[in-house]
């Protein structure tokens, strides 16, 4: 057992519900809650702001080495995103920066920065990390692996109630599109590709509600830790 408790790992693509999973059981196992994507986001919201190419592999490496970011917990259960003191919550949720996120992500001097912070704040444990890379390459030794998949016409739903939220009004065929083209570059990125670890724990959550997920991650969490953090037999 590390000294503040598990390093949980839930990777997956896009829309199959690791946001909301993670932030939940990090709230019911008092541990802290570790948005890689957003990390992601920043990087690739300030390159779009300073005029770069996605693919400028080294202006991008010092744009993720030079940023300071800090994650700061809302009492609703969501994070306040500060780049360099600044608030970007809002502005790296955009559909857009989503993409640019997805495309800066595949340049191994972001993601060697990146990574190196990632590991930083969780060595310890007492974590729950989400991404594509946690079980993989972050925390290959994590506690827990889970990966969270869905349909991509389900995780295209997803996405369009949560921009119609917002007032916006997409396609839906337009939104699928753009997950798939992302998997797509997500799983054949030369550095940390999106694949499921072999030891962690496959879950679709297509017709799973979103309570269901967490109640399914919190139990192995609970078994884990009442056998003292020792690894459970398959």
């Amino acid at each position: 057992m590390r000294p503040k408790g598990l390093i949980v790992a839930i990777d997956g693509p896009a829309g199959a519900g690791k946001s909301t999973a993670a932030r939940e059981l990090a709230r019911s196992l008092g541990y802290i809650y570790v948005d890689t994507g957003a990390m992601y986001r920043v990087v690739g919201f300030l390159a779009r702001e300073r005029g770069l190419s996605p693919e400028d592999g080294p202006g991008l490496g010092q744009v993720a080495a030079r940023v300071t970011m800090r994650f700061e917990a809302r009492t609703d259960g969501t994070q306040t995103v500060l780049a360099d003191g600044r608030d970007v919550t809002s502005a790296i949720r955009d559909q857009s920066i989503g993409d640019w996120a997805s495309k800066v992500s595949t340049q191994g001097e972001v993601r060697h920065h990146m990574v190196a912070a990632q590991r930083a704040v969780a060595h310890e444990g007492g974590a729950v990390l989400e991404g594509r890379d946690i079980g993989t390459v972050v925390f290959p030794d994590a506690d827990l692996k889970f990966f969270l998949e869905a349909s991509p016409e389900e995780r295209g739903q997803r996405r369009q109630r949560q921009l119609q939220e917002k007032g916006e009004a997409p396609a839906l065929t337009e939104i699928v599109s753009e997950i798939e083209a992302r998997d797509r570059r997500d799983q054949s990125r030369e550095h940390s590709p999106l694949y499921c670890a072999p030891d962690a724990v496959r879950i679709d959550t297509t017709r799973l509600g979103a309570q269901e997920v967490v109640a399914t991650l919190l139990a192995r969490c609970r078994e884990r830790l009442a056998a003292g953090g020792r690894p459970l037999k398959p």
